[in-house]
């Protein structure tokens, strides 16, 4: 055989070798699942099965509070690999001091730094106007949604999160539903497809009023259902069986182990009990906060760098919890 075969020959058959675990690097959540969306009452991956995803929220965005150092690829790429995370949060302040309102283009900013860098670990990311009345500016949010579509829409890995939590007194109907309808079909103008998660009223727990009168007219729709363990129990699981057995797809994109006020200890029982209820439905569950703020819901020790280089002595009690569910989250059944 000559030279330049026995070369090819050996190219090759090195090639075949490393075939196996050059796929194996390559299957990320995003390679392997593709572009979601919402079938019925689940959200599916290309294939059409139904698909679920654990990871981290990150803290609110705005500028001065101290959470966004916590906004960059180290970070983004430490849970993906660490923690086996599928997904993360961005929840880019809208209203509130330091938001996209007072501060547009270093919120931006940020936000981009999550998606790029979700984008390349392989991730889907949820891009959240994390807000309480985002029903009063609804132009604040379509022109930054319209700015996440036009750069974004193309990748698989984007979700749509466009009101992170209505407060108890804004009413699903009259104000919550049309403000959405505004936004989705801004989005929409852009971004034919990809998955848009509505937030519901009562900080996203009313799931069965939006199950009651749903957004129509548009594709791959799904709504929020938040929860804190220490505070939403049984009574919440069963609102939330009866909006999916009335036929909404619902996704978790923050849920606390403690209580609804973000502090107090780890609530394992019904922490264990509300992953076993999403486990069971396939929904997805992003965990807050990815941040170092001194209260219980922080998975991240007060003082904690913002450089991923992170050991579990840097994680709380509630952090360490998460990132065994998280890792773990295929397995669990």
């Amino acid at each position: 055989m000559k030279l330049k075969n026995l070369k090819l020959a050996a190219c090759v058959a090195f090639g075949l070798a490393l075939f196996p675990f050059m796929q194996a690097q390559a299957a990320t959540a995003v390679e392997t699942h593709g572009p979601l969306s919402v079938k019925g009452n689940q959200i599916v991956d290309v294939s059409g099965k139904p698909a679920s995803f654990a990871g981290p929220s990150l803290f609110w965005s705005n500028t001065g509070w101290g959470a966004d150092r916590y906004y960059n690829a180290d970070v983004v790429a430490y849970v993906q690999k660490e923690w086996n995370a599928t997904i993360i949060r961005a929840a880019i302040g809208a209203d509130m001091k330091g938001g996209y309102a007072a501060d547009p283009e270093g919120n931006f900013a940020k936000a981009e730094r999550v998606v790029d860098a979700a984008i390349a670990q392989g991730m889907y990311v949820i891009v959240d106007w994390h807000s309480h009345n985002a029903e009063k500016d609804p132009v604040l949010a379509i022109k930054f949604f319209e700015r996440v579509a036009n750069k974004y829409g193309k990748a698989p890995n984007l979700i749509y999160e466009i009101y992170n939590e209505p407060l108890q007194n804004v009413d699903w109907s009259k104000q919550i539903k049309p403000y959405a309808e505004q936004v989705i079909a801004k989005i929409r103008a852009i971004d034919p497809d990809n998955l848009i998660i509505v937030g519901t009223q009562t900080w996203s727990q009313d799931v069965d009023k939006a199950a009651a009168d749903p957004i129509k007219g548009f594709s791959n729709i799904a709504y929020t259902l938040h929860f804190y363990a220490g505070s939403h129990k049984q009574e919440l699981r069963d609102k939330a069986q009866k909006a999916l057995d009335s036929g909404i797809a619902l996704m978790i994109t923050e849920w606390g182990t403690v209580n609804a006020n973000g502090d107090g200890g780890l609530d394992k029982k019904e922490s264990d009990a509300w992953i076993a209820f999403a486990k069971k439905n396939n929904l997805s569950m992003c965990n807050w906060a990815l941040n170092d703020k001194k209260e219980g819901a922080s998975q991240l020790k007060p003082g904690t760098a913002p450089d991923g280089k992170w050991t579990d002595a840097n994680l709380t009690e509630s952090g360490l919890y998460v990132k065994d569910m998280v890792l773990n989250w295929d397995k669990v059944k």
